[in-house]
Parts: structure tokens; C-alpha cells; sequence
């Protein structure tokens, strides 16, 4: 059987992880506790690029090291384990993270943040980058909404990725555009990260979300300038949209029929249509022709 170049390249970098921690850890003198660290770590990288759930993974790293830490004391180490377990449960600040977890679910399962970047697609066609330029507002915006990196990354990998590839984006492009937005869910208050932080801590979570909010906008608002500038000097890597993709069909209810106008109507949608450079059929399309 074939092995593909991916799964080489992953069990190739495992192996390099696992080769230089063995050769650091028989190579000193004496275990100390940062020697166990960096076996924990290796071991922690190893499990999960397997495949092994995270937070078992974690929970079970942490439970193996502590038994090694007490001697190979079992009572010890689950006496801890289960105070460890109720302290973070009992913390108030700790039960907002399911919770964002959730609030993420239900705004990825409502289609608002298709709809918002669609949007954000259309309203930005004139700007150069603008699938990029959508990509990382949208991706600000639900990073405020849900706070998580991941949620962010897979969501956007999936609505954004194949749109910008068909659009003839390059690679390096719609792949950082998305790195880029979810690294955002990180700062941008609310954030996992800064309650998690501001629990264990002891920081007021406010004072976090005051200290952060600022240099996050700031971040998005860098990394969507870097975007403009690199499409304008290099429209190559990514193209501006064509006019049939700036086309938007209305429905019904909303179209008007540019004939029935009155003359003052007429005139300003004119006006429009030539400031736009478009025709006033096509801002305003007839009830007849669709």
C-alpha cells in the first residue's frame, strides 16, 4: 500500500520528536522535573497528532506524570485529581466556557456567519483582496461572537477556502488569510483564552477584556491593510471579482421596475447608475425580464 506524502511527513516529524527527546533525556546525568516536562510535552504532541482526543490526552498525561511526581502514590494522585476537578468547577468564571462553546455551535448552525460573509463579499467587490478582506472581518466578528480559535479556523476553512481558490486566489494567500483571522479569536474580547487565564491568575477578566480589546482591532486592522496592499501590488495572487460575480439577483418583492418610475425616481436612479458605471437596468432590473 501507498503511503501519501502527508502521513510521511507526520509520522516523519513524530519520530524526529521522540529521537531528540530519548537523546535528551539519556544523555543527562539526573531526571529533574524539567526533564519530565519535556518528556510530558513530547509525549502530549506525539498522542495527539495520532489522533488521541485532546482533552483525554491531557487528563491523562497529567494523571501519569503526577504518579510519577508522588512516588507512584495512586490515592495521592486521584485525590487530586478530583479536587483539581471540582476547584474548576465550582470557579464562575471556568462555566463560561462551555457556554461560548455552545453559543459558537448555535451561531455556526443558524447560517449567520454564511450570510455575513456573502455579504461583506459583495459590499467589499470594489476593494482589492476582497474575498480576503471578507474573510478576516467575518472571521473578527465571529472570533468576538464565540472566542475560540478553532471554531473560527474550521468554519471559515469550509466557506471561505473554496470560494477564494475558485476565485484564483493563491494558496499561500487564502490559506493565511484564514490563519490570520482565527489567531484573532485569541485577543479579541470576549475571549476563551482570557478567562481561562484571568481564573487561574486571579486577573479581573474585565481588566483583561479592556487591556485587549484595543490591540486586537488593531491586529485585524493590520492584517486586513497587509491584505489591500499585497492585492494591489500583486493582483495576481488575488484577483478582483468579475462582474457577473457582483451580480445580485433580488427577489420579487424587492425589484423595481425602473419604467413605472416617476421622473424624479427615474432621474436618481440614473444618477446612481452612472455614478456607479453600471446600467439602470441592472440597478434597477424590470419585472419583466426576470
Amino acid at each position: 500500500m501507498k503511503i501519501r506524502k502527508e502521513l510521511w511527513f507526520g509520522l516523519g516529524f513524530m519520530a524526529l520528536i521522540v529521537t531528540v527527546a530519548a537523546w535528551i533525556m539519556l544523555s543527562a546525568p539526573v531526571i529533574t522535573n524539567g526533564h519530565l516536562g519535556l518528556l510530558m510535552l513530547t509525549l502530549v504532541v506525539v498522542a495527539i497528532m495520532l489522533g488521541f482526543p485532546t482533552a483525554f490526552t491531557l487528563m491523562g498525561m497529567g494523571m501519569l506524570f503526577t504518579w510519577l511526581a508522588y512516588d507512584r502514590d495512586w490515592h495521592r494522585t486521584l485525590d487530586l485529581m478530583v479536587q483539581s476537578a471540582y476547584k474548576t468547577m465550582s470557579n464562575d468564571v471556568l462555566i463560561a466556557v462551555p457556554l461560548f462553546v455552545f453559543m459558537g455551535y448555535l451561531v455556526e448552525r443558524a447560517n449567520l456567519i454564511e450570510t455575513l460573509f456573502k455579504s461583506l463579499h459583495l459590499a467589499l467587490a470594489r476593494v482589492p483582496g476582497a474575498l480576503a478582506v471578507a474573510t478576516l472581518v467575518t472571521c473578527a466578528v465571529f472570533a468576538t461572537a464565540t472566542g475560540i480559535v478553532g471554531a473560527v479556523v474550521t468554519l471559515m476553512g469550509l466557506l471561505s477556502l473554496p470560494a477564494m481558490l475558485r476565485a484564483g486566489y493563491s494558496v499561500p494567500v487564502a490559506a493565511g488569510a484564514i490563519t490570520a483571522g482565527g489567531c484573532l479569536g485569541i485577543l479579541i474580547p470576549p475571549s476563551v483564552l482570557l478567562i481561562v487565564y484571568g481564573a487561574t491568575a486571579g486577573v479581573s477578566v474585565v481588566q483583561l477584556y479592556a487591556g485587549a480589546f484595543f490591540p486586537g482591532l488593531m491586529l485585524a486592522s493590520l492584517y486586513i491593510l497587509y491584505v489591500i496592499v499585497l492585492a494591489w501590488f500583486k493582483p495576481s495572487m488575488a484577483p478582483p471579482l468579475t462582474a457577473a460575480e457582483r451580480e445580485v439577483r433580488l427577489p420579487a418583492p424587492h425589484r423595481v421596475d425602473i419604467d413605472g418610475l416617476g421622473s424624479w425616481a427615474g432621474a436618481l436612479v440614473t444618477d446612481l447608475a452612472a455614478v456607479a458605471e453600471i446600467s439602470p437596468t441592472r440597478l434597477c432590473p424590470p419585472l419583466t425580464t426576470r
